[in-house]
């Protein structure tokens, strides 16, 4: 006879470990299944050991600027080897935590692939567990490319596999983790090019942040090419080469890095089983309250191709918990104004409507705002490194709709501003806060 539960989660990623753990503590009896280690792509090949590699080539570039600070600091070398295996003995640590929390709240964790028998059954290996509720936080994985030669390249799941620096690598896209990615190996001394196949980077940000990260990231020595459209991938005497349209070569490289996209995680889950429906690029589409069109089983985080942010799965989890189990009537994610940063170097900082996007939604009623400066800790050298930050409003209050920032201290900066955004806040808010001297964060209030 099958274990019968209220709630079985199926993937063990901060989403689905989130909403198991409230659903829990409001009573529910939950089951978690997760085929690979707790703490899903955040923990262990991204957010978590990205900021650590990100904070790696920081220190590089702090070492360029010791000495405008009097420091004779000579740097020999990286360690890239021993830097992975401490990063991994500290995921290894949060698998364990993630383990503990779980056993801690009392959710029963199933180490094990699970897949639907029917809308109200999952099995796990040989065994099949029945649930009144069902939910789908799977995830995503790196996408590939349908070429010749592809799989000579990695992934950014490769990337955290590696045990060497390459010397010389390509990478090929444009979106948030090609542009982190290549920072890091620029950062640490590799010489990197990033391969484009339309014009620019980061093309769903607001376009101020795209065009002074492209400079930044030339100007720090990173090669960006442009209008390239992969067509195969050749290995060679001398290393990687990568062929594209109109007789374009590029390499020879030590490594090619596909960024070229995610897709959502549901191979293997036998969704037609339970007759849930998927959406055209394999997504499971879901409405504001995270329910697939089953009305018992739910979907959130990565899988659902809407907002692909940890942040966002784990509130979306936690929300629907309060709604199913806490009697919270109506709870559920809001999804606008979700505030996003990219660890590039330099970082961004995002919130709200793009330039774009708010001329289209609020026509001539939009007002912009812009301030463009070189920090202060760049002063007493000749290498610089400019800011830029965006704010845009709209309507007669002039209501702060957008906040757009790429420069040192924008990861940080953000979130405060943030809350003041989502609360309403107008230009005269800002223009109200007294500022704080000398700060880059300074300049979100003093524009004009």
């Amino acid at each position: 006879m099958s274990k019968k539960y209220d709630l079985f989660v199926i993937g063990g990623g901060s989403g689905g470990v989130a909403h198991s753990r409230r659903a829990a503590q409001y009573g529910a009896k939950v089951a978690v299944a997760e085929h690979g280690p707790l703490g899903g792509t955040c923990v262990n090949v991204g957010c978590v050991p990205k900021k650590v590699m990100w904070y790696t080539a920081g220190h590089a570039h702090h070492f360029a600027h010791a000495a405008d600070y009097g420091f004779d600091v000579e740097v020999r070398e990286h360690d890239w080897s021993r830097l992975k295996q401490r990063r991994d003995a500290y995921v290894h640590r949060l698998n364990g935590i993630y383990e503990k929390l779980l056993d801690d709240s009392g959710v029963d964790y199933l180490a094990g692939s699970a897949h639907f028998v029917d809308a109200h059954t999952v099995a796990v290996g040989d065994t099949e567990y029945q649930a009144e509720r069902i939910v789908i936080a799977t995830g995503g994985r790196p996408g590939m490319p349908d070429i010749p030669g592809a799989e000579l390249g990695i992934t950014s799941d490769g990337f955290f596999q590696l045990e060497e620096r390459p010397a010389r690598v390509l990478v090929v896209g444009s979106g948030y983790i090609a542009v982190e990615l290549a920072g890091v190996f620029n950062g640490l001394g590799s010489a990197t090019q990033v391969l484009v196949r339309k014009e620019g980077v980061i093309r769903d940000f607001d376009a101020m942040l795209g065009s002074e990260l492209i400079k930044a990231m030339r100007d720090n020595g990173i090669a960006v090419e442009t209008l390239v459209i992969p067509r195969s991938l050749e290995k060679t005497n001398d290393g990687i080469v990568l062929h594209a349209e109109l007789g374009r070569s590029f390499g020879p490289v030590d490594c090619v890095l596909w960024a070229i996209g995610r897709d959502p995680n549901t191979a293997g889950l036998e969704l037609a089983n339970a007759g849930i429906q998927t959406g055209r690029s394999g997504t499971i589409p879901v409405d504001d309250y995270q329910q697939t069109n089953v009305e018992h089983i739910f979907a959130l985080g990565d899988v659902t191709g809407r907002a692909a942010l940890t942040p966002v799965a784990i509130a979306a989890g936690r929300r629907l918990a309060d709604r199913l189990f806490g009697d919270m009537t109506g709870r559920y994610l809001d999804y606008r104004l979700i505030p996003s940063v990219v660890f590039s170097h330099p970082p961004i900082g995002t919130v709200g409507l793009t330039e774009a996007e708010a001329r289209a939604e609020h026509g001539d009623a939009v007002k912009v705002y812009t301030s463009a400066f070189t920090p202060m800790y760049y002063a007493l050298g000749k290498l610089k490194q400019r800011s830029s930050m965006k704010l845009i409003t709209t309507g007669d209050d002039e209501r702060v709709v957008g906040c757009h920032i790429i420069g040192d201290g924008a990861d940080e900066m953000l979130q405060g501003f943030a809350v003041a955004i989502r609360m309403g806040a107008t230009k005269a808010d800002f223009d109200d806060t007294v500022a704080i001297h000398p700060t880059s964060a300074e300049e979100l209030v003093t524009m004009r």
